[in-house]
């Protein structure tokens, strides 16, 4: 029987901006090449979900209209989400799915959204500054090119927890002062970056491998 990897992508029906879904469409394919069939699941509003009966979360990008709804309904989620992440199960947010992960997300308008506060991070738009462009940076899966659009500004609460994804060469990334992109914490990544982020292979092959060993660990868990 072939081995099934399930994917959930968290309101993909509302959280897909600049072609998000292509992140999950590379990683299907990675998986394919390696004999793994795959399913995803688009989780969205009123729907059940259980983190652990998935072996990768996914979590794209969308505007300030689109996380305010997402933020009534995602609340249900925390608990399992967390108890994922702290699990080591993999995980990968762009833009508004980054976001999501901290405590706070302040909209072009002033209204304050409140997120999963799961990582200690915050995020704050502001009008004066639009981050736009292609990207360049160094990761410890090598170096990215992508392309960042955005206004939010994220910044760490705890820089001894959290790791940036990668070291900027060229663009913002979380903001126009700290010169980091993105964020790490055990087999969870943050990112602004689309173009999507996964179409450079190196970090596409590091999080299918990390997909296939926590299926393997969940499989024997399991059994």
């Amino acid at each position: 029987m072939m081995t099934t990897i399930k994917i959930a992508y968290l309101y993909e029906d509302l959280m897909n901006t600049y072609g998000d879904c292509g992140d999950v469409k590379i990683i299907k394919y990675l998986l394919k090449q390696q004999g793994l069939d795959c399913t995803v699941t688009n989780i969205s509003l009123g729907d059940n979900f259980n983190a652990f009966d998935f072996d990768f979360l996914f979590f794209g990008g969308g505007q300030d209209f689109e996380q305010s709804v997402v933020a009534n309904d995602i609340i249900r989620h925390r608990q399992t989400i967390q108890d994922f992440i702290e699990a080591g199960g993999p995980m990968l947010c762009i833009c508004g799915g980054y976001q999501f992960l901290g405590s706070y997300y302040q909209t072009s308008g002033g209204q304050t959204i409140k997120c999963l506060n799961l990582l200690p991070l915050h995020t704050v738009f502001n009008p004066q500054k639009r981050m736009i462009g292609d990207t360049k940076y160094t990761t410890k899966y090598g170096e990215v090119t992508a392309f960042e659009n955005h206004s939010g500004q994220t910044f760490f609460d705890d820089k001894n927890k959290l790791q940036p994804f990668g070291k900027m060469i060229n663009g913002y990334g979380n903001n126009p002062d700290d010169g980091v992109e993105g964020m790490q914490y055990k087999n969870v990544i943050g990112s602004y970056s689309h173009g999507p982020l996964l179409k450079n292979l190196n970090v596409a092959k590091a999080i299918t491998k990390n997909i296939i060993a926590w299926h393997q660990q969940q499989s024997t868990v399991s059994n």
